[in-house]
């Protein structure tokens, strides 16, 4: 698949790229992008939730009325479920939420990802470009000229680059990725995803 690049100003080059076909053309496999995204929402979880059940609440022991005769249910201390400021009964406790995929099956959703978005006319290729300085207003006008500033959008570099990260970080709709850094889940989550040139490089080196 060939694709034309685009300059920060929305036009074409005259330039096309070649998206490679084992990356960006493979018959995309749901049930891996299933896998993968659950185990991404599932690692994105702390786990931190936790409760007092009776044994963990701090209350009197004494039995608060006698066993029969009173027409209610029987009650032997305030740290009974029933009671206000008493016990949970079956509450949640910290644990561990993630989930392992395996390497394989990891590059095989990201490749299924690229593809379906490349099928679906979702990747748009852009020229190489950097910022002299952190401007959030210089990074909106090109996704105004790229006419991405009202989808939800991934931008994908080659490499980490502070300048560019914090002129998007206060874009709404719009993310930055890293291309040995891109996920399922970023891929599939997003209207549009765009690519510098030297970044397809990248994903091809991570995913082959």
């Amino acid at each position: 698949m060939r694709l034309d690049v685009l300059n920060t100003q929305g036009q074409n080059t005259g330039r096309s790229i070649e998206l490679p076909d084992h990356i960006f053309g493979i018959e995309p496999n749901e049930h891996v992008l299933y896998l993968a995204v659950k185990a991404y929402l599932a690692n994105q979880r702390q786990g931190t939730h936790d409760s007092k059940e009776r044994h963990a609440v701090s209350r009197s022991t004494r039995k608060i009325k006698r066993q029969k005769g009173t027409g209610g249910a029987r009650a032997g201390s305030l740290k009974n479920i029933m009671f206000k400021g008493g016990g949970r009964a079956f509450g949640p406790h910290p644990r561990d939420y993630s989930q392992k995929l395996n390497k394989k099956v990891n590059q095989l959703a990201r490749r299924s990802a690229l593809s379906q978005k490349a099928a679906g006319e979702g990747i748009v290729v852009v020229e190489d470009f950097q910022l002299a300085a952190a401007k959030t207003r210089e990074f909106a006008s090109i996704m105004k000229n790229l006419n991405m500033d009202q989808l939800k959008t991934v931008v994908v570099t080659p490499e980490y680059s502070e300048t560019m990260f914090l002129s998007s970080r206060n874009i709404p709709c719009t993310s930055l990725k890293v291309a040995n850094e891109l996920n399922t889940y970023d891929i599939l989550n997003c209207k549009k995803l765009v690519l510098t040139e030297s970044s397809i490089a990248k994903i091809s080196e991570t995913l082959s």
